[in-house]
């Protein structure tokens, strides 16, 4: 059975008794947010705006964070503070969400759960395989919701490219090539950049950010790779700013249990109007091959008519966010559960690793059971 069908840490049972004691109390699901800054507000007016969700408590260590964030929640009249471990000790709270620097994500979310709350975790679940398993083997056996905050998972256009593709509209997957690549550097006066540059914080651009890519490659190939090998290093921001130690480039390649390769590459210098830039996953198959983020243009092999594969559509901004509760509520399919959620960390992180190693590391290695 495949990663992606396991559904080790979600039971239908518990899904099915939270919702009817929604139904019984007629109450919304009383909501934490744990971060309220550029992620976090934006993920705050994703809860505001559902009707089955109410905040009842706000936490940062910033002050005009947390007083921003008060006043966008303020029909909701929460408490705020400033200690993430009150929020978790309040009995009020049913459902926390996490959206702080990554190294406090797993220690957090392990917090919640053990307490009996629901929790969106946003991505990655962790920034070191150390973190991940922790959470993992925190999530077994708890009958709460944990969704992780992969939101291309609630993609509907990525959803159905990729369920074509399962269905063998372009053939064997023979080959996946993906980038992230940028115009710039994240800003170095910004509000995450008392973070960001810190490798053990933040992870990097390959584990905070590239952790979504990554999690499509996985989605459409369907397995987590068995070992990874590259390069990284700091070619244009060269201790900028000062007592960097995150790279701001990457070339990888990850295999995958069928011999597949995956090519990625990353940075944070490619001039905006130069070709190819910008995000891709090209997904080729023995009949075809398909433009899988954004375009959904499929190219069959040798040659022939181009033609779309899956339909644009108006998505949802905050689909994920409805899923989480829609999860809670109605035990509806869980897009990105702990599974999915530790399987993305780990690739990123395994890509990491190599590159820090500069050796093939495999995945085993990790010592991570998902």
């Amino acid at each position: 059975m495949d990663y992606f069908n396991r559904r080790h840490f979600l039971f239908a049972s518990a899904a099915a008794a939270q919702a009817a004691l929604a139904q019984q109390t007629g109450d919304r699901i009383r909501t934490a947010m744990i971060g309220t800054g550029n992620r976090g507000s934006y993920v705050l007016r994703g809860i505001l705006e559902e009707p089955n969700a109410r905040v009842v408590a706000l936490c940062d260590i910033k002050p005009d964070r947390l007083d921003a964030a008060a006043s966008s929640a303020a029909k909701d009249n929460p408490k705020t503070y400033t200690d993430w471990r009150r929020v978790i000790d309040n009995k009020e709270v049913d459902a926390v969400f996490i959206a702080t620097p990554p190294h406090l994500h797993s220690e957090m979310a392990i917090a919640a759960l053990k307490a009996g709350k629901h929790v969106y975790c946003e991505k990655p679940i962790g920034v070191t395989a150390g973190q991940v398993k922790e959470l993992v083997q925190a999530a077994k056996g708890i009958n709460r919701v944990f969704v992780a905050g992969q939101q291309l998972r609630s993609h509907q256009q990525l959803k159905e490219g990729v369920s074509k593709i399962h269905q063998g509209e372009i053939g064997e997957l023979l080959m996946v090539k993906a980038q992230r690549h940028a115009t710039a550097d994240l800003n170095h006066e910004g509000s995450s950049a008392d973070w960001y540059f810190d490798v053990t914080k933040s992870g990097g651009y390959l584990i905070e950010q590239s952790v979504h890519n990554l999690d499509v490659c996985n989605w459409v190939i369907g397995a987590h790779p068995t070992r990874a090998t590259g390069f990284g290093g700091v070619q244009l921001y060269k201790n900028d700013p000062p007592g960097r130690t995150i790279m701001d480039n990457a070339s990888l390649t990850f295999e995958y249990p069928s011999g597949l390769k995956l090519s990625f590459t990353q940075n944070v210098f490619h001039p905006a109007g130069m070709p190819c830039g910008g995000q891709y996953v090209h997904v080729f198959g023995s009949k075809a091959s398909v433009d899988l983020l954004y375009a959904m243009n499929e190219y069959p092999l040798p040659k022939g008519e181009v033609k779309v594969i899956a339909e644009p559509r108006q998505e949802p901004r905050h689909a994920h966010t409805t899923a989480f509760y829609d999860c809670i509520i109605n035990g509806a399919p869980n897009p990105a559960d702990i599974t999915v959620g530790a399987t993305a960390a780990l690739t990123s992180i395994l890509g990491h690793e190599a590159m820090v190693r500069e050796r093939i590391v495999s995945w085993n290695e990790l010592g991570v059971e998902v």
